[in-house]
């Protein structure tokens, strides 16, 4: 379609070819993201290679010194007059091997099976009485096993950081030139190099107390760590991609493969009417408040704010209090004789408009408050032209603001819709997942979403494998849908069109 042909067409039928156009752009930029990270892990495996290439040709070109780092880590720098960076270099390699003596090497001896021996009774020589004796835990071998296998990846970096430094040591001698120092080193990190040392701290932890427990988690929708298999009394053990299967299989009775499939299309519907609801009605009413004619608008704002300063969960019981089957709403009802409406256990679609309504009236605040200060940027100059053209207030605000809200918003617009997928307090704290009458789910409600689903399945049922592989395909649909729909935007697009 040509722009002139693009112009013609009215404001419904821009929005329908919009979304035409998206869907028909999507398959292609799905293939064009999975492309991008088979490409992304080949320059990894290229750089890999390399790195192996950079390794042989400095051992085979080093002089003693050189050859003797790659067995005696900061050997080179010793002999170079680096004491303080060989004793560094020196310091991991004996930390490293004394760990993987006295601790890593026994869980990962352990890690492939995640243990052979179950605690079992035995007759105590000494007594004559039957003693418990505790066999392996497969909890503790496949953490302290992938906290080794971590520790060695971090380990061969070094290695290969002392053998390049020994080699660059080398050249520098031979240059003539004098090697730094351990201090000047370290003067350096406060000076060129300081955001190395702002970042070391934040990356330890991070590293610590998040890619350790995620990685963690991923390995254990491998294996069959459920209620049939709880450490320390009974093992668990790989499975490899049985648990994915047991997601996607859809049998008789309460399956997982049916439930997954159900909750993910009740996920999908109240994530889009979480996000757009929030967002249409609160842009409205931002609008509304931002007119010239409307007056105190500071007291509309403070209201809002007011709003916002009441935490969420307190607003949430309050409201779940309210439209219980005997709360505030329906004693009101009785009173006026008319019925008493059951918002949370009657039907699954009367639970699930009113999960909705709800969510709107804690979300709109947010939006009114962002979309405001957004409306106040949009110039004047804009409108008063399209005034003189003889436009209409509904042509404006769809040539003219629409497209700067969805221009500025669209990354919010991304963060709310997947923070929606994940909205666990919403609907835990108004119906805890229920109304239960499908006895098709397995362990869950009919407005449970796959967040509130992932939480009963660890908490309720203790199928762990299940919960984790969920949690896998939760963050690949959210993240491949985040960087297509972001990268499809104008936002990414054309960052400089409305600065």
């Amino acid at each position: 379609m040509t722009f002139i042909e693009y112009k013609s067409l009215s404001p419904t039928q821009r929005v329908v070819y919009k979304i035409k156009e998206f869907f028909s752009l999507l398959p292609g930029r799905v293939k064009a993201f999975f492309a991008a990270i088979g490409k992304f892990f080949k320059n990894l495996g290229i750089k890999f290679v390399e790195g192996l290439k950079g390794y042989g040709s400095r051992f085979s070109m080093g002089d003693m010194s050189t050859k003797l780092s790659y067995l005696v880590m900061g050997f080179g720098n010793f002999t170079r007059g680096q004491v303080g960076k060989g004793l560094v270099f020196l310091a991991a390699e004996v930390f490293y091997i004394l760990f993987m003596m006295n601790f890593g090497l026994v869980y990962l001896n352990k890690f492939d099976t995640l243990g052979t021996v179950k605690a079992h009774q035995e007759i105590n020589p000494a007594t004559g009485r039957p003693m418990m004796v505790p066999g392996d835990n497969s909890m503790l071998i496949l953490l302290y096993g992938t906290l080794a296998i971590l520790i060695t990846l971090v380990f061969i970096g070094v290695y290969v950081a002392n053998t390049k430094s020994a080699f660059e040591a080398e050249q520098t001698q031979k240059a003539g030139k004098k090697n730094p120092t351990l201090k000047e080193e370290l003067a350096d990190f406060l000076d060129g190099k300081y955001h190395i040392t702002m970042l070391s701290l934040p990356v330890l932890l991070i590293s610590v107390f998040t890619i350790l427990p995620l990685v963690f988690m991923i390995l254990i929708a491998f294996t069959n760590y459920d209620r049939s298999h709880v450490p320390p009394g009974n093992l668990f053990t790989w499975v490899g991609l049985q648990t994915f299967r047991d997601v996607f299989k859809v049998g008789e009775g309460a399956s997982k493969g049916y439930t997954f499939i159900e909750l993910t299309k009740w996920t999908i519907v109240w994530a889009i009417f979480a996000t757009f609801t929030n967002y249409i009605i609160g842009m409205i009413l931002a609008l509304m408040i931002n007119k010239k004619s409307i007056k105190f608008k500071t007291l509309w704002r403070t209201l809002f704010v007011i709003t916002i300063a009441v935490p969420q969960f307190v607003s949430l019981l309050l409201m779940q209090q309210i439209l219980q089957d005997d709360g505030v709403l329906n004693v009101i009802l009785g009173y006026m004789g008319i019925p008493a409406v059951s918002f949370f256990n009657s039907t699954a679609l009367v639970a699930r408009v009113t999960v909705i309504v709800i969510n709107m009236w804690v979300g709109v605040p947010y939006t009114i408050l962002q979309t405001s200060g957004i409306l106040m940027n949009i110039p004047e100059d804009l409108y008063e032209s399209a005034r003189i053209d003889g436009a209409t207030p509904v042509v404006q605000f769809f040539q003219i603001t629409l497209p700067y809200m969805l221009f500025v918003t669209t990354p919010y617009l991304i963060q709310t819709f997947v923070g929606n997928i994940n909205n666990f307090n919403v609907i835990y704290l108004l119906t805890n997942g229920g109304p239960s009458k499908d006895a098709s789910l397995y362990q869950a409600g009919q407005t449970d979403l796959l967040v509130t689903w992932l939480f009963k399945l660890t908490m309720d049922s203790n199928d762990y494998n299940t919960a984790a592989a969920v949690g896998i395909l939760v963050f690949i649909v959210c993240a491949t849908l985040s960087l297509i729909t972001f990268n499809l935007s104008k936002s990414s697009r054309n960052e400089e069109e409305f600065s």
